[in-house]
């Protein structure tokens, strides 16, 4: 690389990106390329002078070869062991075996991640690399995000970590040092963020416009799948959730599961609420905005015969309700998630 970066300050910041076998590779070489680009490409404009701002190495137990989660090998190139203070330390995804996260595993990474913080570090996480964070007991009582599709087994493993699986990035601690990222590609939300705070929001807006990265603006919520909590136990309410797995679209539902179920209306909604965490009315409307949105990015039918063919007769009430339990307005939520002309076979 010729010349220098616009980048002031004397030193750049180093960025401990740690690697472990349960990492995976998508997340961990993406953000290692593009927190890499002003060393390796020069980018962006590099006729302006000072300092590249990040200096970033794959770190890890033991340097060498590792295989990460997919089984794809990678280097290590430096152990924990020899390093005494970083600037950032970012956990890349890990993936979570059917038998869940392994409280434990790395007790040498998670005391070596106390002893960056407690030496001035950043932590971060990008998706699922919360759960190894967490073991430190920094994140206890502080705001934090994971995969929506993880965050029942975040909070069971880790109850004192207030988790929010819909928002993209959360910036937590007295001196903002506590960062984490939620589902799969919000690293790219991680990676902008550090970059504008240690470089600038105009090279952060050149990195992302050079490798075409997306911001995540309207959060993760129109991201997530409903599914209805089932393993509660209580059979009565079980049963009333299958009926609707396949009838919520009938008129009155929620008196049709009473009438069903046999039980008293109050002592129907009571259980039914305690089971599942929703109300019935709330649980039926959940399950007809998912299936709205299906038949948004699956079909090309109007927006008011979706209301209809889900159970709402007014149109206007069914878009108001979309857009509150999605944050997209349904024609938004179509244009954003159908698949486009160019890639239909």
């Amino acid at each position: 690389m010729t010349g220098q970066s616009v980048y002031p300050g004397p030193d750049p910041r180093h960025v401990s990106l740690v690697a472990l076998p349960d990492a995976v590779i998508s997340t961990l070489s993406g953000i290692y390329d593009i927190m890499n680009a002003f060393a390796l490409m020069g980018v962006p404009d590099t006729s302006r002078g000072a300092a590249v701002p990040f200096h970033i190495e794959i770190v890890g137990e033991t340097e060498g070869p590792l295989e990460l989660a997919s089984g794809v090998p990678i280097t290590v190139q430096r152990a924990i062991a020899e390093i005494e203070t970083t600037d950032i330390v970012i956990v890349p995804s890990v993936l979570l075996r059917p038998a869940g996260w392994e409280k434990g595993r790395y007790p040498g990474l998670v005391q070596w991640l106390r002893a960056m913080y407690g030496r001035g570090a950043v932590l971060c996480s990008a998706c699922s690399g919360i759960f190894l964070l967490a073991e430190t007991g920094l994140f206890d009582g502080k705001a934090a995000t994971v995969h929506f599709s993880y965050a029942r087994a975040f909070a069971a493993l880790y109850p004192a970590v207030p988790i929010y699986p819909e928002r993209v990035l959360i910036i937590s601690g007295v001196r903002e040092e506590l960062v984490s990222s939620g589902a799969s590609m919000s690293w790219h939300d991680l990676v902008l963020y550090l970059i504008a705070r240690y470089a600038g929001a105009t090279a952060a807006q050149e990195v992302a416009r050079l490798f075409a990265l997306q911001r995540h603006q309207d959060g993760l919520t129109p991201y997530i799948i409903f599914e209805g909590q089932r393993d509660h136990g209580d059979g009565d309410i079980q049963g009333a959730q299958q009926w609707l797995d396949s009838h919520f679209s009938v008129a009155h539902p929620v008196e049709e599961m009473i009438k069903r179920s046999r039980l008293a209306e109050r002592t129907f909604k009571r259980r039914f609420t305690h089971a599942t965490g929703l109300t019935p009315l709330a649980y039926v409307q959940r399950l007809r905005i998912e299936d709205a949105k299906r038949r948004l990015e699956r079909t090309e039918a109007p927006i008011d015969k979706i209301s209809w063919q889900v159970g709402y007769e007014d149109p206007a009430f069914f878009r108001r309700l979309f857009k509150r339990t999605t944050g997209l307005a349904p024609g938004a939520y179509r244009k954003r998630f159908r698949i486009p002309e160019f890639a239909r076979p």
